[in-house]
């Protein structure tokens, strides 16, 4: 599968809604298209990442760049809308500590 990238950009604030799989052949796609937005000095940029259902350790190895970008030139990035598969990657990593994660609460008996 791909990966679509669709990029929504403003003065302070770019989103980037992700959908497909972020894998070794995805995800230099993704860092050409990423780390330009975490360049931006007071930038903000959210990635969406709640239509991607894969992602292995190349797709963290971005995010972890895009965050060594934003510390280095002053801006901030923040993963929005994680699938629970996706998610746990960044835990077991220990990357959500390091890296802002705001996902909704999943599941409950409604």
């Amino acid at each position: 599968m791909n990966l679509q990238i669709d990029i929504a950009e403003g003065n302070e604030k770019s989103v980037i809604r992700l959908s497909g799989e972020i894998d070794a052949y995805t995800a230099p796609q993704l860092k050409e298209k990423l780390l330009p937005l975490t360049k931006k000095e007071g930038h903000q940029t959210e990635v969406n990442l709640e239509d991607v259902h894969y992602m292995d350790s190349t797709g963290l190895g971005v995010f972890v760049s895009a965050l060594k970008s934003t510390n280095e030139n002053n801006s901030d990035m923040r993963l929005v809308d994680l699938q629970d598969r996706v998610l746990r990657l960044f835990q077991i990593t220990g990357l959500d500590d390091i890296i802002t994660i705001d996902t909704p609460i999943r599941g409950g008996n409604d």
